[in-house]
């Protein structure tokens, strides 16, 4: 498997290009296009079609794409709807493979142009043409001359790629970079996506090389798996910031109209951006502002701001912005406060804002950073300047410069004013100190930034979905969902639903259903006073609104009233409710109990969603929820718990001692492990789940399922695929020795590395068809980061004094067309003729087989001919390779 062209680049860098519809009419879609790619000077060959006329714009116009006779690699098609699928039968015929339909009236215009939208793509499939959009602006490359787009406005070359579902707001993005200078290695609109959605596009241009940084406009998304998947993948080697519009439910409704997409949850699309690693910001200028920090050496570790000002008003205002959002400012320890003492005047703020004063001198100015950088506490400094009557603002500048290469924090500049700080906000960007004119806009940079590098480590978390012990634990709740779905019930009743948790071993309080007053005083002495009474239904999500709870109750006496109580006020609250009996627990008392809410709700878009916070009575007042995509770990549990206000009452509270953060948790961890494994679960609540010092309870809970789509994919529910734990195999030697084969992870990038460095040049060679020294570190993060949805990689590890060694990997990525995958092998010098290239091949292969693909495809160096013995061994037939004689190609069938 070596590097080669990406299969769209044809489609993004054509070297010749037919513009159907090319017109002299004025204004006309093609006559604009046309006349846009002569003006931005394209380098390839360009063909006007248009069969009413001989020339268009004085150049000699064929009738139809089958006229031209010479190889076209992009079609442009900018004529009425219903002619298109016509058209691109003639481009398939003619051997065009990818065209960019321009036009609209297709699945957004309603039902008959959702038709016309699938004759279109049922036609290309036919013929292995690839469309852009429809309904899109078109696409630019700057560095060839093309610019096949209608719009008015052009733009210079640099390293930025936009992708963008609006055609209209890639124009307010083209006009704004214009402005400020700013270059881009495409600007691509995807329109409607019938065919190349995201994912495809995203993989171009983490292979483009003139692309340095990804900038996404969504509105909607078809695919979450496909889409979450590229995302990560990308995400891992380029930074990708995302500007979505549909935050509010107003936008939502006309970003729906304007893609024709479904749209879930804002604050779910926000989890699921954080899990991919990327940024999402609020405006084009925002957009832009964070793309130039990412260029520059702007790095923050976390997310605690220093600002240091010479105005307090100024100084105010970015602290303002600061708590706007979320963005904490560093506590300054008394050490930074003595070191600040020492260097500033006695007037100065003593607090941060550290305010320096309005006569503050370069020096002063140099001496607070320095003082601010020695503090554990700061993970980046704003440092602000207001011209005043004594102000240089050229020399503050060089100072901060000077200051910032011993300083081990990041800057970010705010030179407030226009005509006397202009130059320096010039030099602070040129040494590499993104520099702004308002306070907000350089707040807003910081907190971008500080959220792209921690996004960066929530990426890399793989959770496993479920410990090989916990399988039986699994196969009971399953047994009980059938049960339930088969009487064909959805809500579980409470009873059901704890015992579903216990077999998660998730604590819950024990809970009986009595029929009868009689059978309620027995359970009650069975349980033991005192006991809480719930009216059981499952139409009364929440009993404690309708009267149906009773808590604290002491003896018998007060059972038999609390039961004809609780059926009388339910009754007259709730007429309608089905009422099965009153369930029984015991009353759990627990002085010192935080009451948690802890859910799953289905997103329409995103699939299972985890959401925690403030639960009880007191859940409705604080709103206070926060969500997270499984599958969780441990250091993704504790970010969900962090962003919620939940987290403040957890730790030593109103005199009480710290909650047991460990059984909390486990709860979460196990909840997400319940979500993987059971994709009929639709919605759970726990509420109140009851976490003191001792440990956690789920007081209360309530489960809804549905049927579950038959899938190959035990995780085809799920946005995010979990570490394929399943697959993990010990496999015996005949000597005795144990080799672990698994799926690779992330924290296996330096065992790959040694692996690889570790290979005979001969093997390396065989490997990677090129004589490489050692992995880069995108080739090891492309290698060990994987996506489980669309590739996978085996490790074969044995240990070695106590720590784990590589003796082998295999791997397989899907191919373009969906159906096959290609593979790779390599085995340590020292382990081959022992069965371990056999081994991972076989895993591989089954792995595919399983995935529903139809055959495993290789490339072999024709010399390799130990490779060739095993491969004939395995079902492989050998072929010769269509462009490379130096190579052949093997195929194995993976259907009968």
């Amino acid at each position: 498997m070596h590097e080669e062209e990406h299969y769209l680049t044809s489609l993004f860098e054509p070297k010749s290009v037919a513009v159907i519809g090319a017109s002299d009419r004025e204004n006309s879609v093609g006559n604009i296009i046309y006349r846009n790619i002569v003006a931005a000077g394209y380098k390839g060959r360009l063909y006007p079609i248009n069969p009413k006329h001989d020339t268009v714009q004085g150049v000699q116009a064929y009738k139809s794409i089958e006229e031209i006779g010479a190889r076209v690699d992009l079609a442009v098609i900018a004529t009425q709807a219903r002619t298109v699928p016509a058209i691109i039968e003639q481009c398939g015929r003619s051997g065009v493979k990818n065209v960019v339909v321009i036009t609209a009236g297709f699945a957004e215009a309603g039902h008959s142009g959702a038709a016309l939208e699938r004759k279109m793509v049922e036609i290309a499939r036919s013929y292995g043409v690839r469309i852009l959009g429809p309904n899109c602006l078109g696409l630019i490359r700057p560095v060839q001359g093309l610019n096949a787009t209608f719009a008015n406005i052009s733009a210079n070359p640099g390293n930025l790629a936009l992708v963008s579902q609006s055609g209209a707001l890639c124009t307010a993005i083209l006009d704004w970079a214009k402005v400020n200078d700013v270059g881009f290695s495409s600007v691509i609109s995807t329109g409607g996506s019938a065919d190349i959605d995201f994912g495809e596009i995203l993989d171009y241009l983490v292979y483009d090389n003139r692309t340095h940084y990804i900038l996404m406009y969504v509105e909607g998304i078809r695919n979450a798996r496909r889409f979450m998947s590229a995302m990560r993948s990308a995400a891992r080697i380029k930074p990708i910031l995302l500007l979505k519009a549909g935050r509010y439910e107003s936008g939502s409704v006309a970003a729906q109209v304007h893609s024709g997409m479904a749209l879930g949850s804002d604050a779910v699309f926000d989890a699921a951006l954080k899990r991919a690693g990327v940024v999402r910001v609020r405006n084009i200028g925002q957009l832009f502002y964070a793309a130039k920090g990412l260029a520059s050496k702007f790095r923050p570790d976390g997310n605690k701001l220093l600002i240091i000002t010479n105005g307090g008003g100024p100084g105010a205002m970015a602290a303002d912005r600061a708590a706007e959002l979320g963005i904490p400012l560093a506590d300054l320890s008394q050490s930074t406060i003595a070191s600040l003492n020492a260097v500033l005047p006695p007037t100065w703020s003593h607090a941060n804002p550290i305010d320096i004063v309005g006569d503050a001198t370069p020096e002063r100015y140099r001496d607070a950073i320095l003082a601010g950088t020695q503090d554990p506490e700061v993970d980046g400094i704003l440092v602000m300047l207001t011209p005043q009557a004594m102000t240089q603002p050229e020399e503050v500048a060089k100072a901060v410069i000077t200051a910032s290469e011993t300083c081990t924090k990041p800057i970010v500049g705010c030179w407030m004013g226009e005509q006397q700080t202009y130059p320096a906000r010039k030099m602070l960007t040129e040494a590499g100190i993104p520099a702004f004119r308002m306070p907000e806009t350089a707040v807003d940079l910081f907190s971008h930034l500080s959220t792209y590098y921690r996004n960066q480590k929530l990426l890399l978390q793989t959770p496993e979905p479920i410990s090989r012990q916990a399988k039986t634990a699994t196969e009971g709740a399953k047994m009980l969902i059938e049960a339930v779905l088969s009487e064909r019930r959805k809500v579980l009743s409470e009873m059901e639903s704890k015992s579903v948790l216990r077999a998660f071993k998730i604590p819950v309080a024990q809970t009986m259903v009595a029929r009868t007053p009689t059978e309620a005083l027995l359970l009650a002495e069975q349980i033991g006073f005192p006991v809480v009474m719930k009216v059981d239904s499952p139409d009364l999500p929440r009993k404690s609104e309708v009267g149906g709870v009773r808590l604290n109750i002491i003896s018998a006496a007060a059972v038999r009233n609390a039961y004809h109580d609780i059926l009388d006020t339910v009754g007259r609250n709730a007429p309608n409710a089905r009422i099965n009996g009153v369930s029984i627990e015991p009353f759990v008392a627990r002085p010192n109990g935080r009451e948690l809410k802890v859910g799953v709700i289905r997103d329409r878009v995103f699939g299972p969603v985890i959401t925690f916070g403030v639960g009880g009575a007191e859940c409705e007042v604080f709103n206070d929820t926060a969500v997270a995509l499984p599958p969780m770990n441990s250091y993704l549990v504790e970010d969900l718990i962090r962003s919620t206000r939940a987290a403040k009452i957890l730790g030593d509270y109103r005199n009480m001692p710290a909650a047991n953060m460990e059984a909390l948790e486990d709860v979460l961890l196990r909840i997400s492990q319940m979500v993987c494994e059971l994709p009929w679960l639709q919605e759970l609540d726990l509420n109140p789940l009851i976490v003191d010092e001792n440990g956690a309870i789920a007081a209360d809970a309530r489960i809804v399922i549905d049927f579950a789509p038959s899938s190959g994919d035990r995780y085809s529910h799920m946005a995010i695929h979990p570490y394929p734990a399943h697959l993990v195999e010990d496999w015996v030697l005949p000597d005795g020795q144990v080799v672990v084969i698994r799926p690779i992870r992330p924290e296996d990038a330096e065992m790959e590395k040694e692996f690889v460095a570790h290979l005979s040049d001969e093997s390396k060679y065989f490997r990677f068809m090129d004589t490489l020294r050692e992995l880069t570190q995108s080739m090891l993060v492309r290698f060990t980061q994987i996506d489980y949805d669309r590739e996978m990689a085996f490790v074969a590890v044995t240990e070695e004094d106590g720590k784990e060694v590589q003796v082998g990997v295999s791997r397989f990525v899907s191919n373009p067309d969906g159906e096959t995958v290609e593979f790779a092998l390599a085995v340590a010098d020292g382990w081959q003729k022992r069965g371990v290239g056999r081994k991972l091949m076989s895993a591989i292969i089954e792995c595919a087989r399983a995935k529903g693909y139809r055959a495993v495809v290789g490339d072999v160096l024709a010399l390799n001919s130990k490779m060739f013995k095993l491969m004939t061994s395995l079902g492989f037939t050998i072929h010769p390779h269509p462009e490379d004689p130096a190579v052949k190609r093997v195929i194995k069938p993976l259907t009968d």
